[in-house]
């Protein structure tokens, strides 16, 4: 039977390259944005166009209730003939700039609610959606074993958040053979924080020098490793960050 998966913020960046992979290995995605609808678009026509099945749902992960966008989710599953959700990717994300010095409440709320509140909430209210011997993937960053500048410090900490939360979500929902494991993307040539590691390229030249395989990610290198964690040939593995950097920072 076919494989579904969701991929949060599934529009750009990441999230795209995830989705577009997972429909490679021959899944059904169901992609979500905020406001980008267009770009949602976008990736379900190249996934249709494909042969795959593909569909767009609009999602604030800074939202507290999910119950709405989980009914949603199962009409597009019934709609398949899916017995439910195999694949849950906890991708959608914003940069946060708070350098020591000039760090607010509100900015600390904003990360929270988006990077930490957000996936729990909404696996939460999925997991009577996750087929058993299914998969979550929740994205952090290679920010957690590395420091970069101080102004990603509250973001990296909250997704130092959501690696101690994996751990805990594997033990809680290991029973039903469900791998629950993080990933933890190096730079990325993407537009996340500004686009800076795609377009500039005195910065590119500066991680290439520090990665052990002389250059940065590209979107397709982290999609494919969210397609290969989340395959059912890893489901012995949770509990896990894993991180695909290129050997960053070493």
């Amino acid at each position: 039977m076919t494989r579904t998966a969701l991929v949060t913020g599934g529009s750009r960046g990441l999230g795209r390259a995830a989705a577009l992979a997972l429909a490679e290995e021959g899944a059904d995605v169901v992609v979500t944005y905020v406001r980008d609808r267009t770009s949602a678009d976008e990736v379900v026509a190249l996934i249709t166009a494909a042969g795959g099945r593909a569909a767009a749902l609009a999602l604030d992960t800074s939202a507290v209730a999910f119950e709405e966008f989980a009914d949603a989710l199962r009409s597009v599953l019934d709609g398949w003939g899916a017995a439910g959700l195999d694949v849950l990717v906890n991708n959608a994300g914003v940069a946060g700039h708070t350098p020591f010095g000039s760090i607010t409440a509100d900015d600390m709320d904003a990360l929270h609610a988006i990077h930490v509140r957000g996936p729990v909430l909404l696996t939460q209210a999925l997991a009577p959606l996750l087929v058993d011997r299914g998969h979550v993937l929740n994205v952090s960053t290679g920010l957690t074993r590395f420091t970069g500048g101080s102004a990603y410090s509250v973001y990296a900490a909250m997704k130092g958040a959501v690696e101690v939360w994996t751990r805990y979500l594997a033990k809680e929902l290991g029973p039903r053979g469900i791998a629950v494991n993080s990933i933890a993307p190096g730079a990325t040539a993407t537009d996340f924080g500004g686009g800076v590691i795609r377009d500039d390229e005195s910065y590119r030249t500066m991680i290439a020098g520090v990665s052990a395989m002389g250059r940065v990610g590209e979107p397709t290198d982290v999609g494919r490793v969210v397609a290969a964690i989340t395959s059912p040939s890893m489901s012995w593995v949770t509990a896990q960050r894993i991180e695909a950097s290129g050997g960053q920072s070493l």
